[in-house]
């Protein structure tokens, strides 16, 4: 599911001169290693460049915005974000004498000939952990070898691999809290590597596109117009964050974090989808600045929790390739969700639900290209237990909608509420939007911010508005059906509906 009415497609691969074999009379530029960035677009701590700035070669370093037919396409937000990513990335292989490479098209043939066309002996890339991916890097790894060429493949994306953490019977865990507590009671992540001083670029390719051809930004309309206002991309500004994180907001986490308008979460999940900074130099940032008693332990062990989440959602997704699309739990596989009815579904996208706080959190995405953490636990909950709209319409809407759409945490955390998931939350737990908006949004800031027309209803209301007397609806400038929605379902049906199905389900 697209952007509804936005063309935000690929473009069609093409041939260019790239693909031409060279001429014979030619002499053959000297052997260069290649350095293929995926979703590790920086210069620190990144094993694959630094193994190849060591080599003493000319680099080349290249990005590919792959078209294979088994590779799911990227979402609109995240496009919008790869765009100004790569601009930092290529501004930053500059200055120290690279240079960076674009192309668009099938990866496996675009390596393949790029070897061939431009002496290249060494071959290097982060891992990917989602079954078609592997497969891709597996199939290319095997050609290449087979040419002689050395091809390794490096971790510059996790801080353990997922066939590290197994339990005692050596098996994946399937829930999250021992599976965390290993991790931390095992060896030490690795320490951080420090970026490349200088590389010897390689010879350039003329066959390579520049940024801006490959056509990643929304134009008509441009719906990402405003996202500028809200995020500085690459990997200079994953660095500033994380420091103003640390400095300024991890000290109440542990408590500020469910508070959507207290500007309290670290707001690094975009910079980690896309590699702009690693784990690892999160992780010891976090555990140099609790040393020095900078922050509370309490706080930095819950934030690096969420950390230990990415890592067990990377870990289900490497035992469980299918997780976007699959039911971890194979009961699930009996459930029968609702068709989705066009006016709900685009209520709930639109956030025109009727009920404040899950409206104010799909309008946050749809503005901001992201949504806070527990808000995208009460707008899922709704799609599934509200609607009984399957788990995966929604999980596709937040890969198109989401700057920070990661292929492991996006699946992972919606199967999670939907219950079908690794460590689920129970089918009980159906979020009450009402009292969820009242715990964590009390005085109505976050639904203001997102849901202007309801800034004059007093916070007692402001999450319930169709309890105010006409009166009262006048007052403060709210007229139900026409400047805000009546709720599209009722709560307790909704509740009890949910409750009967996920029952028989448990039963089964």
């Amino acid at each position: 599911m697209q952007r509804m009415g936005f063309n935000l497609y690929f473009v069609s691969p093409r041939k260019s001169p790239m693909m031409s074999a060279p001429s014979p009379s030619k002499a053959a530029p000297t052997p260069s290693a290649l350095v293929w960035f995926r979703n590790d677009l920086r210069l620190s701590d990144h094993p694959a460049l630094a193994t190849a700035a060591k080599s003493g070669k000319p680099v080349t370093c290249i990005y590919i915005v792959e078209t294979n037919a088994s590779l799911r396409p990227l979402g609109g937000a995240s496009r919008w974000w790869l765009h100004h990513s790569l601009k930092s990335l290529e501004a930053s292989l500059g200055a120290i004498g690279g240079r960076l490479l674009c192309y668009h098209g099938d990866s496996e043939q675009i390596v393949s000939e790029l070897v061939q066309r431009l002496n290249i002996d060494e071959v290097h890339w982060s891992r990917r952990y989602g079954g078609a991916e592997r497969d891709v890097d597996a199939r290319l790894k095997a050609d290449l070898k087979a040419r002689g060429v050395a091809v390794e493949s490096h971790n510059g994306s996790l801080l353990h691999e997922p066939w590290q953490v197994l339990n005692k019977s050596n098996e994946p865990y399937k829930v999250f809290t021992p599976f965390w507590r290993a991790c931390l009671a095992g060896p030490a992540p690795e320490r951080p590597l420090p970026a490349p001083e200088k590389i010897v670029s390689a010879a350039p390719d003329p066959g390579a596109l520049s940024i801006d051809a490959l056509n990643l930004l929304p134009t008509k309309p441009n719906w990402a117009a405003d996202f500028h206002k809200y995020w500085h991309v690459g990997e200079s500004a994953a660095r500033q964050r994380l420091e103003d994180f640390i400095t300024n907001s991890l000290t109440g986490y542990g408590t500020l974090r469910d508070v959507p308008d207290a500007h309290a979460t670290s707001r690094l999940s975009p910079h980690l989808r896309f590699g702009e900074i690693s784990p690892r130099e999160i992780f010891y940032a976090v555990q140099m600045a609790r040393e020095a008693d900078k922050i509370p332990a309490g706080d930095a062990s819950k934030f690096l929790a969420e950390i230990g989440w990415r890592e067990f959602s990377y870990a289900l997704l490497f035992h469980n390739p299918h997780l976007a699309t699959r039911n971890f739990v194979s009961k699930f596989d009996a459930f029968e969700w609702s068709e989705p009815k066009a006016s709900d579904l685009e209520a709930w996208q639109r956030g025109r639900t009727g009920y404040p706080i899950v409206d104010a959190g799909l309008r946050e995405l749809w503005s901001t290209g992201v949504m806070h953490n527990r808000v995208r636990m009460i707008v899922a909950s709704f799609l599934i237990k509200h609607l009984m709209i399957d788990w995966r319409v929604g999980e596709q809407w937040f890969w198109d909608t989401l700057c920070d759409a990661d292929t492991a945490s996006n699946a992972a955390s919606w199967q999670w509420v939907a219950g079908s998931g690794a460590d689920a939350a129970p089918y009980y737990r159906i979020f009450n939007p009402i009292i969820q908006g009242e715990k964590f949004d009390p005085e109505g800031a976050y639904v203001r911010k997102f849901v202007p027309e309801l800034k004059g209803v007093a916070a007692k209301h402001i999450h319930k508005p169709w309890e105010l007397s006409s009166a009262e609806l006048r007052s403060s400038g709210v007229e139900l059906g026409k400047t805000y929605p009546h709720p599209i379902v009722d709560h307790g049906f909704a509740r009890i509906r949910a409750l009967n199905a996920f029952q028989a389900l448990s039963k089964s």
